[in-house]
């Protein structure tokens, strides 16, 4: 493989893999929030804040996790057949699907920033009684959506000098 590719996978991967590791500890935001959420219902007012700051708290979690979720290989498979194929004929069914993934990952990224775009020049505001901007949570979703498709590119490579009988 071109060293460009090479130094391509390395760097997205390295970079997914800390984005991931921290993506790991907003569970535990999540899970701060929604303790917080309990307590204050039941000894004190309710927040009006702690259900929609625990939505994008799981929001970052599992859109930032994404694509790390995706290098470990820890992505639900349909193992039907795959795991009765040898190597080369697994990747070449993961560069198709692969392919699939991309296009996915394209089109939400397109619809992505257009709302985004919106947010920020409108100053969207949630429809709830809190009313937070959601130029905020829009950006990290557009950000998971991208490091996703870096990601999904990489494995591609992956899986194509895998075909080729190579190893990256």
């Amino acid at each position: 493989m071109p060293g460009a590719i090479v130094l391509y996978v390395r760097f997205v991967d390295a970079f997914n893999y800390r984005v991931g590791r921290f993506a790991m500890y907003l569970i535990f935001v999540l899970m701060a929030i929604l303790l917080y959420s309990s307590i204050s219902k039941t000894f004190f007012l309710p927040s009006q804040w702690t259900l929609e700051l625990a939505q994008f708290a799981m929001v970052g979690y599992y859109v930032l996790g994404g694509p790390y979720s995706i290098q470990l290989g820890s992505n639900v498979r349909m193992d039907l057949f795959y795991h009765k194929w040898s190597i080369r004929k697994k990747a070449w069914f993961d560069a198709f699907t692969v392919l699939l993934l991309i296009f996915y990952l394209g089109v939400l990224l397109y619809g992505g920033w257009d709302s985004t775009s919106y947010s920020l020049k409108y100053g969207e505001r949630s429809a709830t009684a809190w009313r937070p901007y959601m130029w905020p949570v829009k950006f990290v979703m557009m950000a998971g959506f991208f490091l996703m498709l870096l990601q999904a590119t990489s494995e591609l490579f992956k899986d194509i000098a895998t075909i080729r009988g190579l190893k990256l």
